[in-house]
């Protein structure tokens, strides 16, 4: 795997990697435009927006004329919206790596946002809304992030309000368009079957307006006060429970503990969550401790489904796993297993060509960093026992622990006595 990189005198920053062995190419663009640039009076605009670059431009002016292109070579078609960036792809067979740009140029810098199409849209978004709504799997991390960081952007949800969703303008379209879809805010990366002399196809595909950005991403302030629980009534069948801390940077030395002291905890089958709360004691099909990090800040966060009649005993085996790290560390029989398990599904992602362009784009879009799969691999060697028990002692204290449940009706008062 090599890779080339360039960065235009416009500002914008192209990579190819080559991977030896396929034919296929991830062509992958990732922007500065998440929903921690929106203020709340622009709540979901970053995501309406990637909806939008899908309904029309120039050599593709309407949504079907946009999905035949792609359709007709057989590539995989897709876009997502973060916090802190946006990104869209085609992944594809080399032979079609022209038209995949064709069609991704034109959609990104020449879309034209009718008036009609965002009207249709709107219902679209509508339905997504309630489709995550519906589904409390999804609504559980939304509702956990915004009982952490409260009310300002890294606490709200990327689909935004519905205030913005029923009443955003075509003009509003193009101006945040203005203010971030810009070159020095933009990275295109290529992997799979490319060279370097892939770089100049790219640039010569990518004609952007010289203009600068114009809009910051917003800061995370750490001191907002928020609450200890959040509960969402719903009738389900199982009561979804997230219990976690706040965490790390991606840009935190200790990043790497981190991600080991995660898996120790439950990042596995066998994982301490997962054999003693699910195997042990049966209180949960499915649990995962997991870490979401941003570039100041971060999560670590243990989710579950759990049975109804045992919402009480199942945060209570969680807390004690928690509190047992705490207390008594980690065994380097632990230390070595979780390692190698980070070690080996980051050998198993390079061999998708879509994971590796996301590797390199989204280091270099948020950190400037070229940091390569060794690098990062050598990361994970380096961590120490040490290194994670005290960041266990650091995170997991009771001040920090925050809950946020789904489900039927729960005695709120022993619920939050267990995390406190």
């Amino acid at each position: 795997m090599q890779l080339h990189q360039k960065t235009l005198p416009n500002g914008l920053t192209i990579q190819a990697i080559e991977m030896p062995g396929t034919n296929v190419v991830t062509t992958l663009i990732l922007v500065g435009a998440g929903s921690r640039y929106e203020d709340l009076s622009l709540a979901g605009i970053s995501h309406f927006l990637e909806h939008m670059f899908f309904k029309g431009a120039e050599k593709y002016p309407t949504p079907k004329s946009v999905a035949e292109a792609v359709d007709s070579f057989g590539g995989e078609f897709n876009a997502f919206t973060g916090k802190e960036y946006a990104g869209y792809y085609v992944k594809s067979g080399a032979e079609n790596l022209e038209k995949s740009l064709d069609v991704l140029s034109d959609m990104l810098l020449k879309s034209k946002f009718n008036p009609e199409e965002i009207d249709k849209e709107r219902g679209v978004i509508l339905e997504e809304m309630a489709m995550y709504l519906d589904a409390p799997m999804y609504q559980i991390s939304w509702d956990f992030e915004r009982l952490m960081f409260g009310d300002q952007p890294l606490g709200r949800d990327q689909i935004g309000t519905r205030e913005l969703i029923t009443s955003v303008t075509q003009e509003q379209f193009f101006q945040y368009q203005k203010e971030l879809y810009t070159p020095e805010n933009t990275v295109i990366t290529l992997s799979g079957n490319v060279n370097a002399d892939t770089i100049d196809q790219v640039a010569e595909a990518f004609q952007f307006p010289s203009i600068k950005k114009s809009r910051e991403l917003l800061p995370f302030d750490a001191d907002l006060p928020t609450k200890k629980l959040s509960l969402r009534k719903k009738k389900t069948e199982q009561f979804h429970v997230s219990l976690g801390v706040r965490a790390l940077a991606e840009s935190d030395d200790r990043f790497p503990a981190l991600k080991v002291l995660a898996t120790v905890l439950g990042g596995n089958m066998s994982s301490r969550m997962f054999q003693h709360v699910r195997e042990q004691k049966g209180l949960c099909y499915s649990i995962r401790t997991q870490v979401d990090e941003y570039t100041d800040t971060g999560l670590m966060t243990t989710r579950a489904g759990v049975k109804l009649d045992d919402v009480l005993y199942a945060v209570e085996a969680i807390r004690a796993e928690y509190d047992d790290v705490v207390v008594n560390g980690i065994q380097a029989s632990e230390l070595e297993k979780a390692k190698n398990y980070l070690l080996g599904k980051t050998d198993l992602s390079t061999e998708d060509t879509e994971n590796v362009a996301h590797h390199y784009a989204k280091n270099q879009l948020l950190h400037h960093s070229q940091e390569s799969y060794d690098d990062w691999k050598a990361s994970i060697s380096g961590v120490t026992q040490e290194q994670v028990e005290s960041l266990a002692r650091e995170l997991l204290k009771p001040e920090n622990l925050r809950f946020a449940g789904i489900g039927p009706e729960v005695d709120e008062a022993k619920l939050e006595a267990l995390i406190s």
